[in-house]
């Protein structure tokens, strides 16, 4: 099925929902196409195809709301479908506030190209997958006589859908992904086996490094953790690498929705315009980063997205505001989840902040944790390395960073210019000062 035939089904599935009485709906309907490969000691342990065509459909009927999905897209079983979806979703209760977005705010979207399609992606083959997969492998295996077990991978995606509303929102999109590294497992002190990744994604296979990359990054980064011990509990100069930051980061992202303003689950609930962090960090939500993970034109409620500035300088400036609890709220709809996330960079790199610390840990993982979205109070377990006047002295783990996110935030002295640029979270690694560390 074609791009034309697949939106001239939505808008059908859309007229037979309000002819069976909807007041309004919407479709998506996707297709796409999923590839996996797995190396193991040069054998091809994994070769995972999948092609998904999928259709959702939204309903919404005197204020009721349900939503539906199959991936049976004959027409004789659409009507169906479509006929006992809008049936059900009249037993459900009234809810004032479900309805589709207002046209306004779908309207006005960027005509840009946004680089996120590779067309050259129907030229790649298996045997090519597999190749890069086992010379990743290879170039672990190679790396170290200490290796003990590698796991090599390569997947690619392509994926289309079309959005299309009974109110006049239609919408089409079309990406591919590429995702390549290795997992690797080296010999250790006494019984430990210290493992490691380097993992990555891109749009465009252009963009993948050498195999060599993700096989010796794996490795070393694997042999860095041999001999990891714990260190004194007390409070230390932290530096968190860029590729961790977003476990970090990640723990305001719940108080930021509106749906935790609106049931009163988030320690940010009446801050905004105020002061939560550094004046050194400001978090910018941007759909337009060419190529980027996270780019889009429209939202997933159909929504034309905007460049937005949530924290500006350490001041909170806006929230994620979806239709529904925006419509809650008395807020006027924003998106409610992020696309590319960037930031303000810094000028420095990751070894130069290091090199800045007298004593602190620079941390390379988290393990577990918890966070209390109506506090602001977290924990979690970290891994990485200790620092003194400015060099790594040697590997720990079993610790613990704890405090108030709110004071945390504050507490970040410095960001990196290194944006991990294999994510829709583009972090870079990040200074704090002063964080409270249960070690030994």
């Amino acid at each position: 099925m074609n791009s034309n035939n697949r939106k001239e089904l939505a808008h059908w599935v859309v007229k037979q929902a309000v002819s069976d009485g909807a007041d309004e709906a919407s479709v998506d309907l996707a297709n796409s196409r999923d590839i996996e490969i797995e190396v193991r000691k040069g054998k091809l342990d994994k070769l995972q195809e999948s092609t998904q065509n999928s259709l959702s459909l939204s309903i919404y009927a005197n204020h009721r709301y349900s939503s539906h999905s199959t991936n049976d897209l004959r027409r004789e079983s659409l009507s169906r479908f479509v006929s006992e979806a809008v049936a059900m979703t009249k037993y459900l209760t009234e809810d004032e506030f479900r309805y589709l977005p207002e046209p306004k705010y779908c309207q006005g979207q960027k005509q840009i190209d946004l680089k996120i399609n590779d067309n050259s992606y129907s030229g790649l083959t298996s045997e090519d997958r597999v190749k890069y997969a086992t010379e990743i492998d290879a170039a672990a295996q190679a790396a170290s006589p200490k290796v003990v077990t590698c796991t090599a991978g390569f997947s690619d995606t392509y994926y289309e859908s079309i959005k299309v509303h009974s109110n006049g929102f239609e919408g089409s999109n079309a990406g591919t992904v590429f995702s390549a590294g290795a997992e690797a497992t080296v010999e250790g002190k006494g019984e430990g086996r210290p493992s490691d990744w380097d993992w990555r994604t891109y749009r465009f296979r252009k963009e993948l490094p050498s195999p060599e990359v993700f096989g010796q990054g794996a490795v070393q980064r694997a042999l860095g953790k041999v001999g990891q011990e714990k260190i004194e509990t007390g409070k230390y100069d932290v530096v968190i690498e860029n590729r961790a930051a977003s476990r970090f980061l990640g723990n305001i992202l719940g108080p930021l929705s509106a749906s935790s303003i609106q049931q009163k689950r988030s320690f940010l609930e009446g801050k905004l315009g105020e002061k939560i962090a550094s004046d050194k960090f400001s978090w910018i939500d941007d759909p337009f980063v060419p190529s980027g993970l996270g780019s889009r034109l429209y939202d997933g409620e159909g929504l034309a997205t905007k460049r937005r500035v949530i924290i500006d300088k350490g001041v909170l400036k806006s929230f994620y505001v979806d239709t529904y609890y925006g419509r809650k709220l008395g807020w006027e709809p924003t998106g409610g989840g992020t696309t590319n996330l960037v930031f303000d960079y810094g000028d420095k790199s990751l070894d130069e902040l290091v090199a800045q610390m007298q004593r602190g840990i620079l941390v390379t993982g988290f393990i577990g944790g918890n966070s209390n979205s109506v506090t602001g109070d977290f924990s979690a377990g970290i891994f990485g390395s200790y620092v003194e006047n400015g060099k790594l002295v040697r590997p720990v783990n079993e610790l613990n960073i704890s405090g108030n996110l709110m004071e945390v935030m504050g507490q970040i002295a410095e960001l990196g210019n290194d944006p991990w640029i294999y994510s829709a979270w583009r972090c870079p690694s990040i200074y704090l000062t002063e964080l409270q560390i249960s070690g030994a």
